[in-house]
């Protein structure tokens, strides 16, 4: 099997674009899973656009483990770009599994998307019972073996759990990242933050994302995280999340839509050979 496909990236969160919307390409779970690996192509997701009925257009976003994931917001935002291109036109509106995103292109390679209203009602999360979603009393260890208790559990298409504490560069993300992604509060899984505010407009961040592992950046953790920070009164409705490749700007309207702005990528054309 072999055709074209698109490579991008936001602040290094990268992914392989499938444009589905002339010719269907039937990729299996192994297929998906083999693209993702980095001694293959490599990617953090892999990502469909299809034609909904309404022949509009629509977004299938796959993990580097061949799991589907409901939401990617710095897959849209490229996508948004790469379609850009095609239309001619600086507003880009895509169907995803959560819900339509609109997306504005600020400038060559700085885009904006409305990732939408995010929910904090446990079962809409979800989690496994009713519990106090701002605090759901989960304990990590920094590298000094001492301990933090906490964690505050946001959905934004998918679901997602952010710790603030007062230095992550003392938290190992790769070791505790995969636990939390499975803890049995969460069902579906979930995105893992370790969050330092610096100050009401500035948040640094670690990130393990759920289905990809370790990421340099992600777009619907930086939208939790900083909705996490605006609600508990600890930053400003306007804040910048820094990853250590780059930050996301994220805003939060008066309707509590989160908007996410940042850099993409050039688009690069590329030929898979399965």
């Amino acid at each position: 099997m072999e055709f074209n496909a698109y490579k991008m990236d936001g602040l290094g969160n990268d992914f392989v674009i499938i444009d589905q919307r002339v010719k269907t390409i039937n990729l299996s779970k192994e297929n998906i899973v083999k693209i993702c690996s980095r001694d293959f192509i490599g990617c953090d997701q892999l990502i469909y656009i299809n034609k909904n009925k309404d022949n509009k257009d629509k977004l299938i976003f796959y993990n580097s483990d061949g799991s589907i994931s409901g939401a990617c917001g710095n897959g849209t935002r490229c996508v948004a770009k790469l379609l850009s291109k095609e239309y001619g036109k600086k507003e880009i509106n895509l169907e995803t599994s959560s819900g339509n995103l609109h997306s504005l292109i600020l400038k060559e390679n700085l885009v904006e998307t409305n990732i939408g209203t995010p929910s904090m009602e446990w079962d809409k999360i979800p989690l496994i019972k009713e519990m106090n979603t701002k605090n759901l009393n989960v304990s990590i260890n920094d590298i000094n073996g001492e301990k933090f208790t906490g964690g505050i559990a946001i959905n934004v298409g998918n679901p997602n759990m952010i710790f603030f504490v007062e230095n992550n560069e003392n938290y190992e993300i790769e070791n505790i990242g995969p636990v939390i992604e499975q803890h049995e509060y969460f069902p579906e899984k979930c995105n893992v933050t370790i969050a330092t505010i610096k100050n009401e407009n500035l948040i640094n961040v670690k990130v393990w994302e759920r289905g990809a592992g370790l990421t340099k950046a992600c777009g619907t953790a930086a939208c939790a995280t900083a909705y996490a920070g605006f609600i508990t009164k600890k930053v400003s409705n306007n804040v910048d999340i820094k990853f250590s490749t780059g930050i996301l700007s994220i805003r939060i309207g008066d309707d509590n839509s989160i908007f996410m702005k940042g850099p993409v990528s050039s688009i690069e054309e590329i030929k898979i050979k399965l």
